[in-house]
């Protein structure tokens, strides 16, 4: 019998701009492979997890995926957050090692490789609930768009505009930025200028802090005006004063006040483990990677196999009957997950869920078989 490891590589933001994040994952991920290997491991073997620090770096994450492929040779590689980390992973795990490869965070969708699973939300299950609720209920509908100048922004604000020209909204100004600016001075006194209600920010570290203290200052709050940022968590009350994000919308799989046993349950046992640590989150990809390692560890068992393509096969149909944020399954064809899906305020330094959308299908590509045997 085969006593060798079962390699998973962790492509975490340990260091940089993101690292409040990556640190996460990087725990949960820790945390979830010794709860397996303390039940007996997978398969009769124990699981090993290498984790490669991707320093908030493209270029960095291209190198750790290349030496996870071909020095420590794993069996599936998980991780990154930008999605373009996720086009420099992809680069080598997936393209050049053809491995299998688990994107967790929330994005801007339309990845279809064959080898590539995302388990973290998308544009139909975040802007296309959300910004109709949100005209409803608010009766704002002119949205300004300042954004970082990468795939995920440009993708997610082009579902955003549909959205809100589709419930009668209008987009007022659309801007883009390299992800190092931080003087956001001009662009707020133009989104003042321009008449906008509404504020869909896709900014990003390192560049919203400071945006939204120019915000802040400029009174746009004050004034009426609201900010939607799907990805923002509890992380953020740790980032900015709480008042500049007072009001503030998001839309995510889970927040830490959902009245959940299991949930509940589990951050209790991630705080006693990592004290004084980076939190668990959703905006963070953590309930992406939870769903990542428990569905993957499903597929392998049904499977019982790590070869590649019978665990695609069985991927492809998995499902978790609990999670954080609810159960969760794998859309099959589609490569994406459906799962629960919350709107939450930011009230008084803490997100309250102010609306449970339910089960939200990811309505990603389904993949042709064709696509499915050239991939193997």
């Amino acid at each position: 019998m085969d006593t060798k490891p079962i390699k998973i590589g962790l492509i975490a933001e340990l260091t940089g701009p993101l690292s409040f994040m990556g640190i996460a994952n990087a725990n949960l991920a820790t945390m979830l492979v010794d709860d397996i290997n303390t039940g007996g491991g997978l398969l009769g073997r124990p699981l090993k997890l290498v984790i490669e620090d991707g320093e908030t770096v493209d270029g960095v994450a291209k190198a750790r995926a290349a030496k996870l492929i071909d020095v420590d040779k794993v069996d599936v590689v998980i991780g990154g957050i930008y999605s373009s980390t996720r086009q420099a992973i992809k680069s080598e795990a997936v393209t050049r090692g053809r491995t299998l490869y688990i994107y967790t965070e929330q994005y801007e969708g339309q990845e279809n490789d064959p080898l590539i699973f995302c388990t973290g939300p998308v544009p139909a299950q975040q802007v296309e609930p959300l910004i109709p609720w949100f005209i409803n209920t608010t009766g704002a509908k002119k949205f300004y768009l300042p954004s970082a100048d990468y795939i995920w922004p440009h993708l997610l604000n082009k579902a955003a505009s549909r959205v809100v020209r589709a419930n009668g909204g209008e987009i007022v100004g659309e801007e883009y930025f390299p992800l190092d600016t931080i003087d956001f001075r001009h662009t707020v006194r133009q989104i003042m200028a321009s008449g906008a209600e509404v504020v869909f920010n896709t900014l990003v570290p390192p560049g919203l802090t400071p945006f939204l203290d120019e915000l802040h200052k400029a009174d746009f709050g004050k004034r009426g005006g609201k900010i939607i940022c799907t990805y923002f968590d509890e992380n953020f009350f740790n980032l900015v004063p709480s008042e500049q994000i007072e009001g503030l919308y998001s839309c995510l799989d889970y927040y830490q006040e959902l009245d959940d046993p299991f949930g509940r349950a589990l951050l209790r046992r991630y705080k006693d483990r990592f004290p004084g640590s980076a939190m668990l989150t959703a905006g963070s990809g953590c309930t992406g990677h939870y769903r990542a390692i428990k569905m993957w560890e499903a597929a392998v068992n049904e499977a019982g196999t790590v070869e590649r393509d019978a665990v695609i096969r069985a991927l492809d149909h998995a499902r978790i009957s609990e999670g954080p944020g609810g159960p969760a399954e794998m859309v099959p064809g589609q490569h994406h997950v459906r799962m629960n899906m919350y709107i939450a305020q930011a009230q008084g330094g803490r997100f309250r869920v102010v609306k449970n959308l339910g089960l939200i299908d990811p309505n990603e590509r389904v993949l042709s078989e064709f696509e499915l045997n050239k991939a193997r």
